[in-house]
């Protein structure tokens, strides 16, 4: 994590950059000091926040980029702290996975979302180099979840019951069984 990168403020549900659709990064940006600096303070504000995704118009930044890391897990391998610009996702095939999400402008709040279980995104990088990637699992939920956020779309829309909405504590415990 880069210490010297500023820390950004979170918006929270009902800041209305939430709910908007967010703008491509112009070509004109790719490189520059300001998309540089942006991705840098977002993959410190994710990671000081203790989340895994952190997307543009969560820091009040309309515009089409977003970051995400994978902590290692039993279930699969870490992947670094990455930042998507101009992400294109898809769903490549037909499974559909139930699992778990939170938000980091939805503090203390867990549900059950599904997703497609496997995703295609073409994106670049801040200096502009094309990115083409292959994700499962939770690395596709992750960034599917981001993604959303860049057409004004939070987790709580995607749940198909509000049965399983649980705040952390309640998730933690009965869920988790952790005591």
């Amino acid at each position: 994590m880069d210490e010297t990168a500023r820390l950004l403020e979170v918006v929270r549900l009902g800041h209305p950059a939430l709910r908007s659709t967010a703008e491509a990064v112009p070509e004109d940006w790719f490189g520059s000091g300001r998309l540089v600096d942006l991705g840098r303070a977002m993959v410190r504000t994710m990671i000081e926040e203790q989340g895994v995704g952190l997307a543009a118009p969560q820091v009040a930044e309309d515009l089409r980029l977003f970051t995400y890391w994978v902590p290692e897990s039993d279930e699969h391998q870490e992947i670094a702290p990455t930042i998507l610009v101009n992400p294109e996702v898809r769903a490549t095939g037909d499974e559909i996975e139930e699992g778990w999400e939170g938000c980091l402008s939805i503090p203390g709040l867990r549900g059950l979302v599904p997703r497609p279980s496997r995703v295609k995104v073409k994106a670049r990088t801040v200096e502009g180099e094309s990115v083409s990637l292959t994700a499962d699992g939770f690395h596709a939920r992750v960034i599917q979840h981001e993604n959303d956020h860049l057409d004004g779309v939070v987790f709580l829309d995607r749940m198909t019951s509000t049965h399983s909405l649980a705040f952390e504590p309640e998730w933690e415990r009965y869920v988790l069984g952790e005591e």
